[in-house]
């Protein structure tokens, strides 16, 4: 696979100044000095009216060299006279002299050619950054300077700096390259590991996926032109997806698309695609043309190629995503159609090419290769659920990004946590770089070169945790998702054993550097994924050891050392910059407060405690808390639906508490969980019933929600129904559901979620 052109001679001038300390090249052309005993030998040539890459190229160049040696090279113009040493940068003609024959267009956008002439070094790149990536080049690969992080950068002291003969070509196989971390956002840092930056992005994409809503609003068109919308089940669904077989869409789509593209002259591509829904147009006519062209993304494909048709000077990108995902029968992508296929479903635990559990996403990369070579993968390579959850796919980053490469795929979008810090993200990002420019780099070795860097003295004891974990999660064979938590990986690679060994290693690890204040706190940083499974995993109540809370005499005691470790951990993760713990957005402060909530146990005086549950209506294994008995065992629900939350999917609740005995009581409260984005909303209202025989119930009380449906992020709300003391033996409880999701909801229609938590009775 052709990742970089006749690399052979840079890789080995990069292996024996890093691993031997010579300069390579033969004894009849000496190495070229560009600095000598901190006095400048050469100076810095570029074009007359550079480029601003170019020109950046320069300064870089002149910056390190100065921070290295001391020495300020000078930075002339190309039309100035000649001198004896020059480094020549991007398109000078001294260049074009030197090196007959040079074509920028074989270089595309960010090659380079980089060659030594006699006295002169020259860097010659392609039309957009080539030639300041051939001085990053320069600078780490045989310069040995490093940038791990934006805020860890390593630029080694060198009085004297040569380079040894060479002339070499590289032109990276991917065209875009973009790694969607934090430290992918910063320039200069995607400028250094050869990314396109978020800026870059925003520059070249006028808008980017899921752009069906903003091109054809509902809140504009559904109330006159329900047609235009999603038809399923006999109704027209808003906030769905666009019914592509109805001509006035397009009409409609293009004129909105030209109005944007007005206002964003310089944007090249834009997308046309679908909502993130799965709710596809079951009209009649769509699903005609979904059988004439072999699916649903036939009909995508034929909707934008008309849309790509109309604007021939652009690029019109689509979504291959869910239920477009599989490629298409008779019918091509036009040329300027660019097809984003996402791998959202994949197992993380093996490579994409060798494991079953994804065979066929393997097919739809090798059918969508076939059809064109236009294709942007979009590549999950986060735990995307919880973002500090420890993840152990590394070991599959590179034969992934080598499969993509294989079929015809030229463009990465790597999607990682955003904005927010999570589970190594320099190291994740760092390693997907270096990646995304050569696909067969020896992983192996940046991955060491990084730890050494980044964590000092305690880099071998985290690449060992590292191979725990990844062995462990190997062993196991278990598979690994992208939207799972930690107590999902109790049996495999967060089993409390490892969890202990895990801490072991960490403690190793702080120990290694703990009289150097910046590694420590590296180390701290790296350690806060097994603090967060530690804490996560016990809210599970998973063993003795992994738990909240101690059991003495019949009764639930919160244990302080678990509440001092949650302390600690929220404080280092606001000291690390960690915004977000989980995709909803869920900072650590208010993680602690649900877990805080979660220790305050119902015991003491709740009649209902320990109690026999009846279910009357069916709940959910899917989440397994331990059936009815997890509404009255003292406990009430975390932060997250998994955890000691009974769930009822497409189901009322319908409960019977047996108090035993005739007992008197004057409340009676519950706590009801929403998450639209989860499909799980709260019940429309509350109310209990009484009885002393378990066949006659009197109504004794009822509460209605006021909690909109549209309230978004997480809402833990209590309904208390309080009275003049009343008694009974028994308490009926019902809580009504919408049973499906309401029809302005990605997933209208579908099946809904009620999610109870302890019932308390006072």
């Amino acid at each position: 696979m052709p990742i970089a052109r006749n690399t052979s001679a840079l890789l080995l001038i990069a292996f024996v100044l890093f691993r031997a300390g010579a300069v390579a090249g033969n004894s009849t052309h000496p190495a070229l000095a560009l600095v000598e005993q901190g006095k400048a030998t050469s100076v810095i040539v570029i074009p007359t009216a550079p480029s601003p890459h170019e020109l950046k190229a320069a300064t870089e160049l002149q910056s390190y060299i100065k921070k290295m040696s001391g020495a300020l090279l000078p930075v002339i113009a190309d039309a100035a006279p000649e001198r004896p040493n020059e480094i020549l940068l991007g398109h000078t003609k001294r260049s074009a002299r030197l090196l007959p024959g040079l074509n920028a267009t074989r270089l595309e956008e960010d090659g380079f050619r980089m060659a030594v002439r006699g006295s002169k070094l020259i860097i010659y790149g392609g039309s957009r950054k080539g030639t300041l990536y051939g001085v990053y080049t320069l600078l780490e690969d045989l310069l040995g300077c490093r940038m791990y992080s934006p805020a860890v950068t390593i630029v080694p002291e060198r009085a004297t700096i040569t380079v040894p003969p060479m002339d070499t070509t590289i032109v990276p196989f991917f065209r875009f390259r973009q790694v969607h971390y934090l430290n992918g956002f910063d320039r200069a840092y995607s400028d250094w590991h050869k990314l396109h930056s978020g800026d870059d992005q925003r520059e070249e994409w006028g808008m980017w996926v899921h752009t069906f809503e903003p091109l054809v609003p509902s809140t504009l068109h559904f109330a006159t032109h329900p047609e235009y919308f999603t038809l399923q089940g006999g109704r027209r669904l808003a906030t769905a997806q666009l019914c592509l077989s109805n001509p006035d869409v397009f009409n409609v789509l293009t004129t909105a698309l030209r109005e944007r593209m007005a206002r964003q002259p310089l944007a090249h591509t834009w997308s046309v695609s679908q909502n993130d829904n799965l709710n596809e147009c079951r009209c009649d006519s769509c699903t005609a043309l979904n059988a004439r062209y072999g699916g649903s993304s036939g009909t995508m494909v034929a909707f934008v190629n008309r849309v790509a048709r109309a604007f021939p000077d652009h690029t019109i990108s689509t979504l291959a995503y869910n239920y477009t995902r599989s490629a298409p029968t008779n019918i091509r992508p036009d040329p300027n159609v660019n097809i984003m296929l996402c791998s959202i479903e994949c197992n993380r635990s093996k490579p994409i090419g060798t494991d079953p559990e994804n065979a066929s996403f393997k097919k739809d990369i090798e059918d969508w290769g076939k059809l064109t070579g236009n294709i942007m993968m979009w590549d999950y390579v986060v735990q995307f659920r919880n973002l500090l959850d420890p993840f152990p796919n590394l070991r599959v980053l590179q034969p992934n990004i080598q499969l993509f490469a294989k079929n015809n795929i030229r463009q990465m979008f790597q999607q990682g946590a955003g904005h927010n810090v999570a589970e190594f993200s320099d190291l994740r990002t760092y390693l997907i770089a270096k990646l995304l420019w050569n696909p067969d780099c020896d992983i192996n070795a940046v991955l060491n070169d990084f730890l050494a860097g980044y964590y000092g003295p305690a880099a071998p004891h985290i690449r060992r945790y590292i191979d725990t974990m990844h062995d462990a999660l190997e062993r196991s064979g278990k598979g690994l998702g992208i939207y799972g938590y930690p107590f999902d990986a109790i049996n495999s690679y967060l089993t409390p054993e490892l969890l202990r060994t895990y801490s072991t290693q960490f403690d190793d690890a702080e120990a290694a550097v703990k009289e150097t204040p910046a590694y420590l706190e590296r180390v701290r940083i790296a350690r806060l994924p097994v603090e967060f499974a530690i804490l996560d995993i016990s809210l599970h109540d998973a063993s003795p050891e992994l738990s909240y809370f101690d059991r003495k005499d019949g009764t639930i005691v919160p244990r302080a050392a678990m509440r001092e470790r949650l302390e600690r951990f929220v404080l280092l993760a606001n000291h690390a910059g960690i915004r977000r713990l989980d995709e909803m957005g869920r900072p650590p402060d208010e993680y602690r407060q649900a877990v805080e909530a979660h220790m305050r146990v119902s015991v003491d005086g709740n009649l209902a405690y320990g109690k026999p549950v009846t279910l009357l209506t069916k709940h959910s294994e899917k989440y397994p808390v331990g059936g009815a008995r997890a509404l009255t065992d003292g406990i009430h629900g975390a932060g997250d639906y998994h955890c000691n939350w009974l769930g009822f999917e497409a189901e009322h609740v319908e409960a019977v508490i047996d108090l035993g005995a005739p007992t008197t009581f004057s409340s009676v409260a519950t706590t009801f969980y929403q998450e639209i984005y989860s499909w799980t909303w709260l019940p429309h209202n509350v109310s209990i019933a009484v009885s002393n025989d378990g066949k006659e119930y009197t109504p004794a009380g009822s509460i209605t929600s006021v909690v909109p449906e549209t309230e978004g992020g997480v809402v833990r709300k209590e309904f208390r129904i309080e009275g003049p003391p009343r008694t009974g033996r028994y308490i009926r409880l019902s809580a009504p559901s919408r049973l499906t999701c309401p029809g302005w909801h990605i997933g209208a229609g579908k099946p809904c979620w009620l999610f109870i938590d302890e019932i308390v009775v006072r």
